[in-house]
């Protein structure tokens, strides 16, 4: 299975965004993007790739006690920027950026003790990608459309495992379908 560990916005704050999007699609060239939708909009804690499906239980496990040791905290979507000369537009985040990379660490730390590859260590940092380029493009009227995007507050609950199905059809307009495999309440007993 393709996982990833990842905190899901609600609805309110998707809305709010979808709107913003919607904004950024009447820039100049921004049919030359790839837009992702609103179904696979997440803050990715931590990216496993492909696990081993006996690998599983063991890092639902481990990332139950992440969430267990995490409490509740407040963050809402804000501003953006890009990676890669425009190769991807995301939005940021707002509020208590500590606790939300202190999870994706743990979510992180989970995975490899649970036996997945993780690569390289990078220091987190929280985006939701809205758009994708393979050209390089200049990302300035999109980053300085997003720097005024501020979207609802919320507070972050749970912690989710994502499968990602990757499209398995060569249809341009096809993209990945996401499930939750795992949730976990955060700071809960149990």
């Amino acid at each position: 299975m393709r996982l990833f560990a990842a905190v899901l916005p609600p609805d309110e704050a998707l809305r709010s965004l979808a709107a913003e999007v919607d904004r950024l699609k009447r820039l100049p060239g921004a049919d030359g993007l790839r837009w992702t939708g609103r179904p696979g909009w997440h803050l990715t804690l931590a990216f496993y790739g492909e696990v081993d499906d006996t690998l599983v239980p063991d890092l639902s496990e481990r990332l139950a006690r992440a969430a267990h040791r995490t409490p509740p905290f407040g963050l809402a979507l804000s501003g953006g920027g890009q990676f890669g000369r425009g190769r991807a537009l995301w939005a940021g985040a707002e509020g208590d950026l500590r606790t939300l990379a202190l999870l994706a660490d743990r979510a992180e730390a989970a995975g490899r003790k649970a036996g997945v590859e993780m690569g390289e260590h990078r220091r987190y940092k929280a985006h939701l990608t809205v758009a994708r380029s393979r050209e390089a493009i200049d990302p300035r009227p999109y980053v300085e459309a997003l720097a005024e995007f501020a979207g609802p507050a919320w507070t972050v609950a749970e912690l989710v495992l994502v499968r990602s199905n990757l499209p398995r059809s060569a249809n341009a307009g096809e993209r990945p379908r996401y499930e939750a495999v795992g949730r976990w309440p955060l700071g809960a007993s149990g």
